[in-house]
């Protein structure tokens, strides 16, 4: 297997998170997203992923995108361990907690969008950062609401194995870190994440272990 991300790319990290616990080597590509414009939208990569987006993943002939779309192909393709729990209703609710990071959380505040809110909007650097703030917050808020006081969460987001729900929320919660937003009325969300970093598999994908960082 062939794996493009970027070190910051929370999509990208999510991969890096689902290969880690799954024990799967890949072939890694870089492709920077600031530098030169832009490495996702040389033609190269673009041939790969169209969207000129990160992560893009080839597999043999199969050549895939979308973080989530991957991490499942990996989920049906190496079932063990397993990110995704047995029973129907607890799989619908650790991919609710999924999308609320990948659908509704992080495409509002990607790299695109924020570019586009401070090179052609004229958004301010501060006005930016209050918008990625209020967005971050709101969804962050919304996920401690959903799993605080909850019988489904244990040490993570359900149970007691880390699931596809644990793989979106930790690189989400880095970034509102690294955009310093207040967490202190998570404390759910601070310590199910705590607890994934204790791990090897989440240390070792984490943006400041890539070899591609800056």
């Amino acid at each position: 297997m062939k794996f493009y991300g970027y070190f910051r790319s929370s999509a990208a990290y999510r991969v890096r998170i689902a290969l880690n616990l799954k024990g799967l080597a890949c072939d890694n590509e870089y492709v920077h997203l600031t530098r030169g414009g832009g490495e996702q939208f040389q033609p190269g990569y673009l041939r790969l992923n169209p969207q000129a987006l990160v992560p893009a993943l080839i597999d043999g002939d199969v050549v895939l995108t979308q973080s989530l779309a991957i991490i499942e192909y990996l989920e049906e393709t190496h079932p063990r361990p397993a990110l995704l729990p047995a029973g129907a209703a607890d799989r619908a609710r650790v991919r609710a907690l999924a999308l609320a990071v990948a659908c509704d959380i992080h495409p509002l505040n990607n790299l695109r969008v924020l570019n586009y809110l401070t090179r052609e909007l004229g958004v301010s650097e501060a006005d930016k950062n209050r918008w990625y703030q209020h967005w971050v917050l709101l969804g962050v808020k919304g996920l401690e609401a959903l799993l605080a006081d909850n019988p489904m969460t244990g040490t993570y987001c359900h149970g007691e194995q880390p699931t596809l729900a644990d793989v979106c929320l930790v690189p989400q919660v880095f970034n509102a870190r690294r955009f310093k937003c207040d967490l202190s009325d998570c404390p759910t969300v601070v310590r199910i994440v705590d607890s994934c970093n204790k791990l090897t598999a989440f240390r070792d994908a984490a943006p400041e272990n890539q070899p591609d960082k800056e």
